[in-house]
């Protein structure tokens, strides 16, 4: 054995692999000790575990953003619905209109159909907002409560219909509004007046999607434990399996 040649820079040199630095090649000798001794492999690992925290840091930071955003607009859907819950707006007024052509100002007794369009289109853009970010979060409470507003909505989807709110393939509401100034306005305060109407029960799952995305702020890491069958009961329609 002691005939045996263990000078590797021979070896190496053979091949045009030699210790001078200077030289144009793609492996070295000092590369070879390097992998022997096991040095290039704490290298790497070391490397390798320096990107996934500054990766896993991003992304917790990216979530965290995504978090804080959408409690903001489950608080702006809260207090949408809370203004189509004043009785004052469904109730007759005084209304002013003005000829175009005379300029005869004319009063009577009516609903204020503006006013109530517009409340109805807060309503419907905050909740759009609400369900397309809940779509883009992978937190699980947060999936879970915009699941159960889904099913919330879809069981009230004939009555929303029949003031000119229809729901789409993405659970995004639309507004008739043509439809919506000729509504029933019974109709319209049993959907939007009173304890446990749909109008009381939305208030309550924006303010529990509000609270699942403060408490995944705050948390250390990602909330997300489980697969993207959430993610799919928003975008498809289907209902949220209570037994999940």
């Amino acid at each position: 054995m002691s005939n045996v040649n263990t000078n590797y820079t021979d070896i190496f040199s053979s091949f045009g692999m030699g210790t001078s630095e200077t030289q144009n090649s793609s492996f070295s000798l000092t590369d070879y000790m390097s992998i022997k001794n096991g040095s290039y492999g704490k290298l790497l690992k070391a490397y390798y575990k320096k990107q996934d925290a500054e990766n896993s840091a991003a992304e917790t930071e990216s979530e965290k953003k995504q978090l804080s955003l959408l409690k903001s607009n489950a608080d702006g859907l809260k207090n949408s619905v809370l203004d189509l819950m004043d009785e004052d707006l469904f109730e007759k007024k005084t209304i002013k209109t003005k000829d175009e052509k005379t300029g005869e100002e004319t009063e009577k007794e009516d609903y204020d159909w503006d006013a109530i369009t517009k409340a109805v289109k807060g309503f419907v853009e905050d909740y759009n907002s609400v369900m397309k970010a809940a779509g883009e979060s992978d937190n699980k409470g947060v999936l879970r409560n915009a699941s159960w507003l889904t099913q919330l909505t879809e069981a009230n989807s004939k009555l929303l219909e029949s003031v000119g709110i229809t729901i789409d393939s993405s659970n995004q509401l639309k507004v008739d509004e043509n439809t919506l100034k000729e509504a029933n306005i019974s109709t319209l305060k049993v959907l939007f007046q009173g304890v446990n109407s749909f109008a009381d029960k939305v208030v309550r799952k924006a303010s529990q999607i509000g609270s699942a995305a403060v408490q995944g702020t705050n948390a250390s890491g990602s909330a997300y434990t489980s697969t993207a069958d959430y993610k799919n009961l928003l975008s498809s329609g289907y209902l949220y399996d209570e037994t999940f």
